[in-house]
């Protein structure tokens, strides 16, 4: 394990270093770049996902379930890995879906989310077998139109709008008024259209947070979700047979982010499950987690082109950028920008010597990777890694811009 330097913090990113090399699945950089062809490139190491996996097994309830959030990082060799992992996929799209279908996993055990499915992707989820987590009423309406049209009764879970948050979440998608699920209030009415309309109806799906680091806060919520399900199960038609509760487990980005305290968090899950079991005795519980799994399981790995001076500062000018790394660039959600952590890859065993920013090729200076950065002395041709990168990289980014080539992504 080494230890990846960021804004003068340090963090451990669990990548083996050989001979002063970052090396995934055991491979240093120079002969992965080789291998890869080009850089920049993303790489995912299989077996810190596994361990991640693992790690979250020996210490949760065995009645939780987990589900993968494609999301998080689509890439179709990652999901097939992970389908062997987990219990679960969710997924936002048929594109998502299509990626899903190609895996082993058990059609039943695939939920699709989100607002705005358009009516061919109802139709497809519907034919594909999997779970639908209904945002709206009328989207309930249309999924029951797609129904009868295919012969099909759709599976059926109410994505739900509560009445609290996941606080201190890094986004925060329910409570208040959100673009979201259903609003708690309104569920009451909806389930009686479930009634009326046939449907097959599943459970609950309530997501109200997301990247949140504080155990406590994350056991409160899922303790409130398993009480408003009991609550709304009094107007179902059916049991609950399954509850996903959302997750909204973080990993550490920051200066002064402090990993999640699983052990904290697997505790407080054990002291729910007698609740659950006693009010919701058929529902399968759910974890759906994506970050956690993912996150801190990928590096983006550019080189070094140029490293110029100007007017006192060092800038290492790379082949990469936002383009390809929009969160590292703070360019995605973050209010103010911080610098995920940073390092060069083939000098692991030299200690930091200067203060640098790590930039990229596109004519903004909003492409910025890491701003004033203790780091090794370079030269051209060095490779610059960025941790934390397995999550929310490649595709939340705006690969298009200026045309550049999209980064290769392997996993091994």
């Amino acid at each position: 394990m080494n230890e990846a330097t960021g804004s003068g913090r340090q963090i451990n990113s669990g990548f083996q270093v050989v001979d002063g090399s970052i090396t995934v699945g055991g491979v240093p950089l120079a002969r992965l770049a080789a291998r890869v062809g080009a850089t920049p490139f993303f790489a995912y190491d299989r077996r810190l996902i596994s361990e991640r996996v693992e790690s979250l097994r020996r210490v949760l309830p065995a009645e939780i379930h987990l589900s993968y959030a494609i999301k998080a990082n689509p890439m179709p060799a990652v999901v097939q890995h992970l389908a062997g992992l987990v219990d679960g996929f969710d997924v936002a799209s048929a594109g998502e879906l299509k990626t899903v279908l190609d895996t082993p996993m058990m059609r039943e055990r695939v939920s699709f989310a989100g607002p705005g499915k358009r009516q061919y992707e109802l139709k497809q989820a519907l034919a594909a077998g999997v779970t639908v987590n209904v945002e709206s009423g009328h989207e309930l309406d249309r999924l029951a139109e797609a129904g009868r049209s295919l012969g099909v009764v759709p599976r059926v879970c109410l994505r739900i709008n509560p009445d609290f948050d996941l606080r201190a979440s890094g986004m925060r998608m329910g409570g208040g008024a959100k673009q979201f699920g259903i609003d708690l209030e309104e569920a009451p009415a909806v389930l009686g259209r479930c009634r009326e309309l046939g449907v097959d109806f599943q459970g609950f799906h309530v997501y109200a947070g997301s990247q949140n680091l504080n155990a406590e806060a994350i056991c409160q919520t899922l303790g409130q979700i398993i009480d408003l399900a009991v609550s709304l199960s009094e107007h179902a038609t059916a049991g609950v047979r399954q509850l996903n509760m959302g997750g909204g487990f973080g990993i550490p980005y920051f200066a002064g982010n402090q990993p999640l305290d699983l052990a904290a968090v697997a505790d407080g899950l054990a002291a729910l499950m007698s609740r659950a079991h006693d009010r919701l005795p058929e529902a399968r519980l759910v974890l759906e987690l994506g970050r956690y799994f993912v996150g801190e399981a990928g590096i983006y790995v550019c080189r070094i082109v140029d490293r110029k001076v100007s007017r006192g500062q060092i800038f290492l000018v790379t082949d990469g950028g936002l383009h390809h790394h929009l969160a590292a660039s703070g360019n995605f959600g973050q209010v103010a920008r911080r610098n995920f952590p940073v390092a060069v890859g083939n000098r692991m065993d030299q200690p930091s010597s200067e203060t640098v920013s790590v930039v990229g090729c596109l004519c903004t200076p909003l492409d910025l990777l890491a701003d004033k950065v203790e780091l090794p002395g370079t030269e051209v041709g060095d490779f610059i890694v960025i941790f934390q990168s397995g999550a929310y990289a490649m595709t939340a980014s705006p690969k298009d811009f200026l045309s550049h080539p999209s980064p290769i992504e392997v996993l091994l």
